[in-house]
């Protein structure tokens, strides 16, 4: 499950396909675009669709593709006009090189030429060809006008062609392609979002999933946290403009774009890295970590054996992590979790004080669909009481909503603070 909160929605892609076998790969492209949360739209030149069908990226898009120029039906609805417009970015992939020739001259004899001339939105091309094409004095005259135009060119990838020739020409893959869109976009997302941002500015200290205590080298004891509320909150708080570093347990989940992951097995290790970033920075410190109360008194050396019908093993006291980071002199705004299976309010409304929190929030794990390995939660919030906020009731929704519900009430008690 990806907490990715940095998927571009809302952004619009003109995907224009001109002649050449690698229009194959745009197909490709279309899909992993649209992963990333992106609207596309597909111009085909007449040279693409002697290699590729326009049903295909119609079915892919889920949009009609344009193909005429003077369509009327098309320009009653998104002609050339209308497309350079509509789009956030034009990206060509494969770029032929006619197409490369037609864009440097200011030529304007088809719909894609036009598009081109009329857009505002920045302008991507994948070149792809035969290697003497790309090499050729023409071409790279031609490349070097588009790029002096402020058009953005993703280099050729070199490798064996279609016509046997080996060298540089081949269109990288749709894959790459589309995570440098992406990219692109997330970088300007987060220009925005740190000037503007909730928590724009503030440095965020997460931790996140369960502990581990050795009890010998195979055995151990933990919890059934997952993670996964911590590391969507993560990705909200990176959203947001904050700088932020997520200290995982053992956890099955990939990083959140942008967040910088510590990972960690025991409570105390836990703990080590926890005062650590105090040092270097924290603003905001978010325990979401189910840290697991008691460790064993001494850890076996070797595996323990199977001998009699039971097994008694020494406990101590975890040091609590929490409550040592609030402790600290120039304490951080300091956010904790409840999970609880009863009296969830009541004992929330209690760690809150004695643990010297600034907000708490609390959730019902008893509860099957919003228990530790579900996707979906629902949460109180309370805030101490020199804050004069009402507690918070997020009904129930998807983690990665509940987590920018909990960025939104940490904001709105920075601003009292």
């Amino acid at each position: 499950m990806s907490f990715d909160l940095s998927v571009i929605p809302h952004k619009n892609i003109v995907l224009a396909v001109t002649g050449g076998i690698a229009a194959y790969k745009s197909a490709i492209l279309v899909r992993r675009l649209k992963d990333y949360g992106f609207d596309v739209r597909v111009v085909m030149t007449h040279g693409a669709q002697a290699f590729i069908t326009p049903l295909t990226f119609q079915a892919l898009s889920g949009n009609p593709v344009h193909t005429e120029l003077l369509d009327p039906a098309a320009e009653a609805g998104m002609g050339h006009i209308e497309l350079a417009r509509w789009a956030d970015l034009l990206l060509v992939a494969p770029a032929s090189c006619d197409t490369l020739a037609k864009f440097a001259n200011g030529l304007a004899d088809d719909l894609l030429s036009t598009v081109f001339l009329a857009t505002k939105s920045p302008v991507w091309v994948a070149p792809a060809m035969n290697q003497q094409m790309w090499a050729a004095k023409a071409t790279q005259r031609n490349l070097q006008t588009l790029v002096e135009d402020g058009v953005h060119v993703i280099m050729p990838d070199a490798g064996e062609q279609a016509c046997g020739d080996v060298g540089l020409g081949r269109m990288p893959e749709p894959e790459e392609i589309a995570r440098q869109v992406a990219g692109y976009f997330h970088q300007a997302q987060r220009a925005i979002a740190e000037k503007f941002g909730l928590l724009a500015g503030k440095r965020v200290v997460i931790t996140a999933g369960p502990t581990r205590e050795a009890i010998d080298p195979v055995r151990y004891i933990s919890n059934h946290s997952t993670g996964k509320m911590g590391f969507a909150l993560a990705a909200a708080c990176y959203a947001a403009g904050a700088q932020v570093t997520l200290i995982a347990g053992p956890v099955s989940l990939d990083t959140p774009n942008g967040v910088q992951r510590v990972n960690v097995a025991s409570a105390r290790q836990m703990l080590d890295v926890s005062m650590s970033s105090l040092e270097t920075g924290c603003d905001i410190f978010i325990a979401t970590a189910a840290v697991a109360d008691y460790r064993v008194a001494e850890v076996a050396e070797h595996k323990i054996k199977k001998a009699g019908d039971e097994l008694n093993v020494s406990l101590v006291k975890n040091p609590d992590i929490v409550a040592t980071i609030a402790g600290q002199e120039k304490r951080p705004f300091m956010v904790g979790f409840a999970a609880e299976t009863q009296n969830v309010e009541e004992y929330a409304a209690g760690k809150l004080v004695a643990k010297k929190l600034d907000m708490i929030a609390c959730n019902d794990v008893s509860r099957a669909d919003i228990g530790f390995a579900s996707d979906e939660n629902a949460m109180t919030v309370f805030f101490a009481e020199s804050y004069h906020m009402k507690k918070r009731e997020l009904e129930k929704a998807s983690k990665q909503e509940i987590s920018q519900q909990l960025v939104e009430a940490i904001s709105d008690a920075l601003r009292r603070k």
